[in-house]
């Protein structure tokens, strides 16, 4: 299959693309080749053909919910410059 120029003009004012006469030709040949080949693989007999799994269809492996890590915001409280009922203060930047 392939794209006459204005195929090309038309599909880069659709995508809201600037385009000059000479890309146009450029990108005319380079779609047109891309859709050859897409016509090349529809072409390809699959019937008999398995697809390949789908992620979707894997069971994920989930571990326990345990926590692992102490709880250390004291200390971490102790480091900031300003804290106020076990939070960090920070200035205001948004008025």
């Amino acid at each position: 299959m392939s794209l006459e120029k204005q195929d090309v003009i038309k599909i880069a004012h659709l995508a809201r693309l600037s385009l000059d006469d000479s890309d146009a030709e450029q990108y005319q040949q380079s779609l047109s080749s891309v859709l050859d080949l897409v016509e090349q693989m529809q072409s390809v007999d699959t019937d008999g053909v398995e697809p390949l799994s789908n992620p979707l269809e894997a069971k994920q492996r989930l571990r326990e919910d345990i926590v692992t890590e102490e709880n250390r915001r004291e200390a971490f409280l102790a480091n900031a410059p300003q804290t106020e009922a076990g939070l960090f203060l920070v200035p205001k930047v948004i008025d």
